[in-house]
């Protein structure tokens, strides 16, 4: 077993564990106060407890005759929290004797005793040189480089030689770019064993799906599969005009402003929105063809519906305003189970596992469909089990309400003018007209582009969402719940957007 899956797995390997700790122990007092400020660092309920190496290797060091190259320092801490356990991270170090201007962003602070005594510390994802090493180095050799292995899946010749920068937006992972033909994904809380986005798009990429980035390879560490861990994915490059979420809110808040001359009637995304159905229809057929479908039977409905229980009544102790809502949505899913279990079964297959508007790109070639790893929050082992595809559709319809509303919110009050008449908020008649008529655009941008887009993907051979309303109001609810437990966690003023839906949905509107 590898000594860098687990901190428990390192007693039986004590050099392993000595090396990651020479190594890494002198940079912690200025790793762990970058660390917490990252977009990827998880702040867990309990306070950060420890930050301990798991493990470190040095995948590129001082060359002969010039011993101040730059040096990359890959590890994996350990950081365990007082309340949650412990979340493995990864990290990507460039070490250099003092920093350039141009890689002055990306410090991080400066070495204090060890090898590298005085060194300033980066980011190595902001170096190219580095990140150029990276690829040529793991990439290059079958054994790979110390315990990491890049495996190719040999879709296609990997181009050598290409220069690297990284993507400057980051989220939960970080992205390097390789001549605008790859696109290294590095997976900052990586997990033992299968990795949901690395099996998904493999299966994709052997049936040449054409709506995905094909699959390049991955980068993982050395050990059998359920013990090893994926450190990133090499991918296809997507040049894009933007993301969906981009485009469709430009768009909405063109219509809402009357900035669209055929508002309300039709707007120019509808045509986008119905060719996006058509898309996520055949990344369905695709994902079918490549992993099988099967049929729930009365024991796996009724796991599946208890499950919608089960989170509903975490969702209410964790977001009380959830509580009047609580009986209506139970029944919304005894329904669906109901539905369910009275028919011959339920088809369930592999499928995106979070299908929003911000997880499709706008390429020449259309529409592609990216980040198969499913909820982050749920269990590996949960995100790859099948389920019914209109899952993934009521994920889309959502996405396109929060759109509108994002628009809506992005316009700003109107301007106040305080009059005879006026409102005891200040608001003239005039000025709630005009809100009620921003509203209303809003509204309806949105419903006519979750028409376009259930049209779209029932004319591509997908299930006709229509045809389906209580399974699609039973997932609608479910992802609403989820979105009222993220807003009240993380952007408590956003909670009325699926509090909203979460009433037309309960009373039928």
């Amino acid at each position: 077993m590898s000594a860098i899956l687990c901190a428990t797995c390192l007693g039986a390997e004590r050099g392993a564990e000595l090396q990651a700790d020479e190594l890494l122990r002198p940079l912690l007092r200025d790793l762990l106060p970058w660390l917490v400020t990252r977009r990827w660092f998880t702040h867990e309920h309990g306070h950060l407890e420890q930050l301990a190496p798991v493990s470190a290797s040095v995948l590129d060091g001082p060359r002969p005759g010039d011993p101040d190259a730059p040096v990359l320092l890959h590890s994996l801490l350990d950081a365990r929290h007082g309340t949650t356990g412990s979340r493995h991270y990864q990290l990507l170090v460039g070490l250099r004797p003092s920093l350039p201007e141009a890689l002055a962003p990306a410090g991080i602070g400066t070495a204090q005793g060890g090898r590298w005594d005085g060194w300033s510390l980066y980011e190595a994802t902001a170096d190219h040189e580095l990140m150029e090493r990276l690829l040529d180095r793991t990439a290059g050799s079958a054994a790979g480089v110390g315990e990491l292995r890049m495996s190719l899946t040999g879709a296609e010749p990997l181009p050598r030689g290409l220069s690297a920068r990284a993507l400057a937006v980051e989220q939960s992972n970080s992205t390097v770019v390789y001549g605008d033909r790859l696109l290294f994904k590095i997976f900052r809380q990586p997990e033992p064993g299968l990795h949901p986005e690395t099996e998904a798009l493999r299966g994709l990429t052997q049936v040449r799906c054409e709506r995905i980035p094909g699959l390049a390879g991955w980068l993982h560490t050395d050990g059998e599969p359920q013990q090893s861990m994926v450190l990133g994915i090499l991918e296809e490059f997507l040049p894009a005009r933007g993301d969906g979420w981009q485009l469709a809110v430009e768009q909405a808040g063109d219509c809402i402003t009357g900035s669209c001359p055929t508002v309300p009637a039709v707007d120019g995304f509808t045509d986008e929105a119905r060719a996006l159905g058509a898309a996520v229809a055949e990344v369905h057929a695709s994902l079918a063809e490549a992993f099988g479908q099967v049929e729930l039977g009365p024991a796996e409905i009724v796991a599946l519906v208890d499950g919608l229980h089960r989170e509903l009544r975490a969702a209410v102790r964790e977001v009380p305003e959830l509580e009047p809502y609580a009986g209506r949505l139970g029944s919304l899913y005894e329904d669906f189970g109901k539905l369910a279990l009275r028919g011959r079964g339920l088809r369930a297959q592999r499928v995106h596992g979070d299908l929003h508007l911000g997880q499709v790109l706008r390429t020449e070639g259309g529409w592609k469909v990216i980040d198969f790893e499913g909820e982050p929050a749920r269990p590996v082992a949960e995100r790859v089990l099948p389920q019914p595809v209109l899952k993934d559709v009521a994920g889309m319809l959502r996405s396109f309400e929060y759109a509108g509303q994002q628009a809506l919110a992005g316009l700003g009050p109107l301007p106040r003018i305080v009059g005879q008449g006026d409102s005891p908020a200040g608001e003239s008649a005039e000025q709630a007209t005009a809100r009620l008529r921003r509203s209303r655009r809003a509204y309806a941008w949105a419903v006519r582009n979750r028409r376009a887009f259930t049209a779209g993907y029932a004319a591509a051979g997908g299930v006709d969402p229509h045809c389906h309303p209580v399974v699609l109001r039973a997932f609608e609810a479910e992802k609403a719940v989820y979105e009222a437990v993220y807003e009240a966690q993380h952007r408590p003023t956003w909670l009325p957007i699926p509090m909203a839906a979460i009433q037309r949905l309960v009373f039928g509107r």
